[in-house]
């Protein structure tokens, strides 16, 4: 499987299908994989923590076994995601696409462009 290849629906019922063959549809209500969400990004963050950002940046493209292991972390928390997702019945492509377009609206171009402030601040 490929990104450019594979659409979201395939990978949710790549999972969906992993979870029913355990029969762990019981455990994966919306509360607990939000909280598994958070975890997992907690252990994504730990990679980081208290790391110079260029030399992480650095290891990340030097680093095969580091690379391995963030992409892991990454994958947990896109699979507890999707998890959600299918729990919660939410289109991702669909829900992603409209919080591009009212993003597009909260930060223009113009306002935008260049600077990390909120959008009330711009």
């Amino acid at each position: 499987m490929q990104d450019e290849k594979t659409t979201i629906q395939e990978l949710k019922d790549i999972l969906r299908k992993f979870r029913d063959d355990r029969d762990w549809k019981q455990f994966h209500d919306p509360k607990n994989l939000a909280e598994a969400i958070s975890i997992e990004a907690g252990e994504l963050q730990e990679l980081f923590l208290w790391k110079d950002k260029e030399k992480i940046a650095k290891k990340l493209q030097e680093d095969e076994e580091f690379r391995k292991e963030v992409g892991e972390e990454l994958v947990d928390v896109v699979i507890f995601c999707l998890n959600f997702a299918n729990a919660a019945d939410i289109d991702i492509s669909k829900i992603l696409k409209e919080k591009v377009e009212k993003n597009a609206k909260k930060y223009s171009v113009e306002k935008a462009k260049g600077t990390a402030a909120k959008y009330n601040k711009l």
